[in-house]
């Protein structure tokens, strides 16, 4: 039972969870990173297929990035904390 107490000592003392964002900022970071993304999607639909589609692929790669970050931050806004 030594372990226990020990666990339960260091529960007891360590200080409260603090976010590494402001809670405040989520709605605007979701709102920035969502726009951003519809953004960079349009302009995926309008860019020239090249037979290299390296330019295609940060494209993509970047608004997927986005976008999830985005709906992340959305839902924490929401109070759904994922």
């Amino acid at each position: 039972m030594a372990d226990y107490e020990t666990v339960k000592h260091l529960h007891q003392t360590l200080p409260a969870f603090a976010p590494a964002v402001p809670v405040s900022l989520l709605p605007s970071l979701a709102s920035i990173l969502l726009i951003t993304t519809f953004g960079l999607a349009f302009y995926f639909t309008t860019l020239s297929k090249d037979t290299f589609p390296a330019r295609e692929i940060g494209v993509a790669l970047t608004a997927s990035a986005l976008g999830g970050l985005g709906v992340v931050a959305l839902f924490c806004t929401v109070g759904v904390y994922v």
